[in-house]
């Protein structure tokens, strides 16, 4: 399976730095290629939250710059049949929603959108307004799935990356990548 993982400026950059953890440990067997891309703020606020600068080399990806539209998933005719925004700004989302490709990742998720291809978008942004959730219905109403980085607490999370986890393992597991551990269930809490 070949995988781009966008990388947008809304504040959320260890949703994406725990993704790409995750899909690191998952990748060894070359089964998957992940590629990433970046928007125009998307790095700084990296450096800046994680207090580390991206390193392309920690991980086994392929970066891409924002405007290099000859990059392979920029075609419908590519091989590429996931797409995962992590953090997703409301402005990519409002682009997405409205068709326009002035990047490399809203070109990208059009043309997932256009191939009938897997796309997942992870809105890092509260509260909502009506233009957000108008733009969240247009792309679920085009195949996109939604998912909000809105931690769970059923597993009794201590710590940040806990938190962060719940969400970034619910986006591999409805990617089809990995299966939730601790699923919602009868083991995970008894009713009194």
């Amino acid at each position: 399976m070949k995988i781009v993982v966008a990388i947008t400026g809304a504040s959320g950059a260890i949703y994406a730095q725990r993704l790409l953890d995750k899909l690191n440990r998952v990748c060894v067997d070359n089964k998957y290629h992940v590629s990433v891309v970046f928007s125009t703020n998307a790095q700084d606020i990296w450096n800046y939250e994680l207090s580390s600068p991206w390193c392309e080399t920690d991980y086994n990806v392929t970066t891409f710059d924002r405007k290099d539209f000859n990059a392979p998933f920029a075609s419908g005719s590519s091989d590429y049949t996931l797409m995962i925004v992590i953090p997703c700004s409301m402005g990519t989302i409002g682009r997405i929603a409205n068709g326009i490709s002035d990047d490399l990742i809203t070109r990208t998720a059009d043309v997932m959108l256009k191939e009938r291809r897997n796309l997942i978008v992870v809105p890092r942004e509260t509260p909502y307004n009506l233009v957000h959730l108008k733009n969240m219905t247009l792309l679920t109403e085009m195949g996109a799935i939604v998912v909000p980085a809105t931690p769970s607490f059923y597993k009794k999370p201590t710590s940040i990356e806990d938190l962060v986890d719940s969400v970034v393992d619910r986006v591999l597991s409805v990617a089809r990548i990995k299966k939730e551990e601790d699923s919602w269930g009868e083991d995970t809490m008894s009713m009194k």
